[in-house]
């Protein structure tokens, strides 16, 4: 069987509980992720074969880093050495990245300093049939925004089915480019396309009806406008997701759709009131789609398994989902 090759910057997340206790105890748990390794850890979680490709520097942290993630199941053959940081954050426990509590220490990352040109796209894609990369990237600088367009072509060039998650992080877009100057030349090369309705507003310039609340058919009319919009503007797409979590007191309401030959399809609506960590719950749905493709799944089935497995991830401490196929079967709530 082919692999999957997901492409991104692994982070350090330093995950406080805040009120001052960290200090007194000189306790920071960290816990190693970044979206597509995310989705990654998922895929070998469910025994799908996965590569991670990203560049770390050439020294013991990695070592260790990589002997953790490939322990998992994952390849790390890929990996790129080079450079002297590995990028972080800091986010308080049970908050959520669009929180403003997040802070990023990322610049002049040995990812954030990639340039086209430095990795081998033959040697990297060579025996992938998945290349997966997301919008948190391009957010970087307008460089590693090249390297991203310059692995998408490669794969698209190959026949390899390209993803993309078009997470929007507004504190990371600093460098003087709106994300829709950069993110439809990346998304032109893509398969399969996921994020929400607001987020291909912001970096596709597809537009949402004005005054848009949180009622149910009317953001089931958008998404398929939307859905509908996208594939319209990029002919190579076949699929396009979109998700829906919005907060509920301390829980939140979730649902989701999958647009697919001309027909949306919609999870059944789930809902909690104590959610354990909101990090990689979308990393988790997307690694949802990735599967549920991989194992040839209808448009139903895999909608239904993506939003199940995404939910059940708000239960879940850390960056990414421990959860198994069974587990997420089991934890359908329809």
């Amino acid at each position: 069987m082919q692999r999957i090759l997901c492409f991104g910057e692994l982070l350090l997340r330093l995950s406080p509980v805040l009120g001052g206790a960290w200090l007194q105890r000189n306790e920071l748990p960290v816990f190693i992720g970044g979206a597509e390794l995310n989705v990654a850890t998922a895929l070998a979680r469910w025994e799908q074969p996965v590569s991670y490709c990203t560049a770390l520097p050439d020294n013991y942290l990695t070592t260790e880093i990589l002997e953790a993630v490939g322990a998992k199941g994952i390849d790390t053959a890929k990996v790129l050495r080079r450079g002297h940081r590995i990028g972080s954050y800091y986010l308080p426990q049970g908050a959520d990245l669009k929180n403003a509590g997040v802070i990023y220490d990322r610049a002049y990352s040995s990812f954030w300093e990639l340039k086209p040109g430095e990795i081998n796209w033959d040697e990297v894609l060579e025996g992938v049939s998945w290349f997966h990369f997301t919008a948190i990237s391009p957010a970087l600088n307008e460089t590693v925004a090249q390297v991203c367009a310059e692995g998408a072509k490669a794969a698209a060039d190959r026949g390899i089915t390209v993803s993309v998650d078009l997470n929007y992080r507004a504190r990371l877009w600093q460098y003087g480019k709106h994300p829709a100057d950069i993110m439809p030349s990346l998304v032109q090369y893509c398969d399969v396309v996921m994020g929400n309705i607001w987020a291909a507003e912001k970096m596709l310039g597809i537009p949402v009806a004005e005054g848009l609340v949180d009622e149910k058919e009317a953001c089931l009319s958008q998404a398929g406008k939307t859905s509908r919009a996208i594939m319209e503007r990029f002919p190579r797409c076949k699929q396009v997701a979109n998700t829906f979590r919005f907060d509920a007191g301390s829980g939140v309401r979730y649902y989701a759709t999958f647009y697919k030959d001309g027909q949306l399809y919609v999870a059944p609506e789930q809902y909690t009131d104590h959610v354990v960590d909101k990090i990689g719950s979308g990393d988790t749905f997307m690694a949802g789609l990735i599967y549920g493709n991989q194992k040839g799944k209808d448009a139903q089935a895999i909608i239904d398994f993506a939003a199940a497995a995404a939910f059940n991830k708000l239960f879940i401490k850390g960056d990414a989902t421990t959860a198994t196929v069974a587990d997420i079967e089991k934890a359908y709530a329809y």
